[in-house]
């Protein structure tokens, strides 16, 4: 005859069978939430690479990257006047969303523009700098400020907390400074003058 199984042993063994089984079971929703997660992350690095980054907050969130975790998570995709149609276009494609015109609260489609500091004029107080999101202002305290071109991303975020008003924002492409040559002032423009 063969001797009967312990009872506390199969309790044992039950006990295990079932800790395996639920083990298996967190491990699954946690892959299935780590995918999820993972492709509502890629979902989020497409929707941003779609906008302009311009940081501008135009859209009422802090800079693109927000705005696109936003779109991924159901907000609408036409808050984005620097973006354009083309940005509008791209993000109903990407989230099989209605095309739709840009939301007139949030700003008009307009050209381009980049920032420009009348240097002649800038006292040196570094508002534009800190208010500037990309780093595309470079000058010191009390000294004169100016703007890189290439970087600036036409946010207007500079242009409000200037002081003295000496920023503007003009399309991009076109002549922002008229640099004077010495010889068109003064004694210098009579020297190249031709003799008579």
């Amino acid at each position: 005859m063969l001797p009967l199984i312990n009872q506390p042993f199969t309790q044992l063994v039950i006990a295990s069978i079932v800790a395996i089984i639920c083990l298996k079971f967190i491990c699954s929703i946690y892959i299935f939430l780590t995918a999820q997660k993972a492709q509502q992350k890629s979902l989020i690095d497409r929707i941003n690479a779609c906008l302009p980054q311009t940081q501008c907050g135009q859209c009422g969130y802090e800079g693109c990257r927000p705005y696109a975790r936003a779109i991924a998570d159901g907000d609408a995709i036409n808050k984005c006047p620097p973006g354009g149609n083309e940005t509008i276009i791209s993000l109903a494609h990407l989230t099989n969303e209605a095309l739709t015109k840009l939301n007139p609260a949030h700003g008009a489609i307009a050209p381009f523009k980049v920032a420009v500091i009348r240097e002649e004029e800038c006292i040196g107080c570094t508002k534009c700098i800190v208010a500037c999101p990309v780093d595309a202002i470079i000058g010191g305290p009390k000294l004169m400020h100016t703007i890189i071109e290439a970087e600036c991303t036409g946010c207007d975020l500079c242009v409000e907390p200037c002081p003295v008003d000496c920023i503007e924002m003009i399309e991009a492409g076109t002549e922002s400074v008229k640099w004077v040559l010495p010889s068109q002032v003064g004694r210098f423009s009579r020297l190249l003058e031709a003799p008579q």
